[in-house]
């Protein structure tokens, strides 16, 4: 069986709920994350009145989820990357790509992007809450041969995809994405799940005639895996 990685895509989200991916600032991890930790927290009004013993928490509304692990850039060629002849980056280099994905300002947007984490059955898309890097071993002239990553990322989501998100009862509860010129089925699939052969699932759930022609400038609904 092939090892899935977990991948780190930039993408932006627009007030539709529209994701559009940055290929072009994508990181894949040479080491999954030993542990994992994903947080929900949902928040209520304890506030007694003088002189009351209790009362029932009133729910006041749910917090966005929270996902942190740590990852490991390593430089020594111990792990070597996924792609067969490719030479070993240097923690450096690999650092800066994955700041790239997650930190970086990007001008037009006047803010950091949003963040697609993708590793088995996870989907989170969020932003990047904070990073620490711990430097572990060092070359002869002080260049870093490994480093851990500590990452926490803070769920995002459009104001379209909150409104839905507070109406359990909408089917319209899914990622929407915009439609590219070259896009089928099976990749949007792919990008979005992480498997292709969800298309026929994604194809009836918005009504497609012939799932094989996609016009681009459209939108498609993609619901949450069940």
């Amino acid at each position: 069986m092939t090892k899935t990685l977990l991948k780190l895509t930039r993408c932006f989200i627009n007030r539709r709920g529209t994701i559009r991916l940055d290929d072009s600032a994508e990181f894949t991890v040479m080491i999954n994350p030993a542990e994992f930790k994903h947080d929900h927290v949902i928040t209520y009004d304890s506030t007694k009145t003088a002189g009351q013993v209790g009362k029932d928490p009133k729910f006041m509304g749910m917090n966005p989820e929270k996902v942190g692990f740590s990852i490991v850039l390593d430089g020594t060629g111990a792990v070597m990357p996924a792609s067969p002849g490719q030479a070993v980056p240097s923690v450096k280099t690999q650092l800066d790509k994955l700041l790239k994905v997650i930190y970086r300002y990007v001008g037009d947007q006047h803010e950091p992007g949003h963040v697609r984490l993708l590793w088995g059955t996870l989907i989170f898309f969020g932003r990047l809450e904070s990073i620490s890097t711990s430097y572990t071993l060092f070359k002869p002239s002080g260049d870093p041969l490994r480093a851990k990553v500590q990452l926490s990322f803070m769920g995002a989501m459009s104001n379209k995809e909150a409104e839905l998100q507070s109406n359990r009862s909408s089917p319209d509860l899914s990622h929407l994405v915009e439609v590219r010129d070259g896009d089928t089925l099976p990749l949007l699939c792919e990008r979005i799940y992480g498997d292709p052969s969800y298309y026929p699932d994604v194809a009836r759930f918005n009504r497609l005639v012939d799932f094989r022609r996609l016009t681009p400038g459209g939108t498609l609904h993609f619901p949450p895996l069940a």
